[in-house]
């Protein structure tokens, strides 16, 4: 559902219908049908299953293993050879299935890394790091950030959090993209676990993180996601966390943690508003304002965006999140619910 809202985001924009199957990764037929959809308002993949009767099991996938150590023997074995082999075997599937299940699992050439400009407004991308600050009274601290940086004008922003969780990622990246005064066409990201849970070996991803999905289709934001330490599948060659510490966190001195939010804030005006890109050679900004045209308005402000949490109501009448309880009405006792984490407060919601 999540790559769907990706192909609406790209369709809006005017894309060409084939080539929003290229940015996708999809066939024609899929975006074809897409386009005639009504729009995504949920995410919820097995749910959408279950609705449209989807899925049998396959035949083909109980040969996965012997497949597997063919390919491993001879990367180049024939697809023909391999069904002849299999059929031997046992198999009672068509070649179809067959062929489909061979191509994702063949070794894929790997192609030299080449870097290209994107258009304004096409890609942002976003990742947390973590470096040990050594302050000037003598003690080490673990700082972990967030950091974005739209892709054609190089404008960026980081935040310091306490944590990698979905939250924090969730909370900044909204708060970033506002910043910016508009989201691009696609957000990219590597393969933590507060995005993906679980993958293909072929990439597709075939298990976001639920509160990560509900928040990104809040926001209308389009995502798509690289290998980790391989942002250059979407043409930022450029390390964006590497960037971070080695301009900032392992250049400068600070006294305190005070000082460290301080000397951020002046650290952004320098490389996005006084220092030209040295892959650009412009200065951020300056682009920014031929992009932000480009950028589409967010459909949620950062302060009114709520995570979806699935919870359940105890038989005390309480649901605990967090290391917190919240009390429900005796008559939500025992029922599902979902709990709608705002920055600042909470609601939730069981039953009718």
């Amino acid at each position: 559902m999540l790559k769907r809202h990706e192909i609406e985001i790209l369709l809006k924009a005017g894309h060409a219908q084939t080539e929003v199957a290229r940015l996708a990764g999809v066939s024609l037929c899929s975006v074809k049908r897409i386009a005639e959809e009504a729009p995504v308002v949920h995410v919820d993949d097995a749910a959408e299953r279950e609705k449209r009767r989807i899925g049998r099991p396959s035949k083909v996938d109980d040969f996965r293993k012997f497949i597997v150590a063919l390919l491993e023997e001879k990367p180049g074995l024939p697809s023909l050879e391999i069904l002849r082999r299999i059929r031997e075997a046992g198999y009672p599937g068509g070649k179809t299935a067959l062929y489909a299940l061979v191509a994702s699992l063949r070794p894929k050439e790997v192609k030299p890394l080449i870097r290209f400009e994107g258009l304004p407004g096409e890609f942002s991308q976003h990742d947390f790091g973590q470096v040990d600050v050594a302050f000037l009274d003598g003690s080490i601290r673990r700082v972990h950030f967030f950091a974005s940086r739209l892709k054609y004008s190089r404008y960026m922003r980081v935040s310091v959090v306490k944590n990698e969780a979905v939250e924090s990622l969730v909370r900044n990246l909204a708060e970033h993209v506002h910043s910016w005064g508009g989201v691009p066409l696609l957000c990219v990201f590597d393969r933590p676990k507060t995005v993906a849970l679980k993958w293909r070996r072929n990439g597709e991803v075939t298990e976001w993180n639920p509160v990560f999905a509900y928040a990104m289709l809040e926001i209308g934001i389009g995502v798509e996601l690289c290998w980790p330490q391989q942002p250059q599948q979407k043409g930022t060659v450029e390390n964006l966390v590497g960037f971070v510490k080695s301009s900032f966190f392992k250049v400068r001195r600070f006294h305190d943690e005070e000082d460290l939010q301080q000397q951020l804030v002046a650290w952004h005006r320098e490389v996005n508003e006084e220092r030209p890109c040295r892959a650009t050679g412009v200065i951020p900004a300056v682009r920014l304002a031929e992009e932000a045209r480009r950028l589409r308005s967010l459909k949620v402000c950062p302060k009114d965006l709520a995570l979806r949490i699935p919870v359940y109501v105890g038989p005390t009448g309480t649901v605990l999140h967090d290391g917190h309880p919240y009390s429900m009405p005796p008559e939500a006792i025992s029922m599902p619910a979902t709990l709608y984490l705002y920055a600042d407060r909470v609601r939730i919601v069981a039953g009718r």
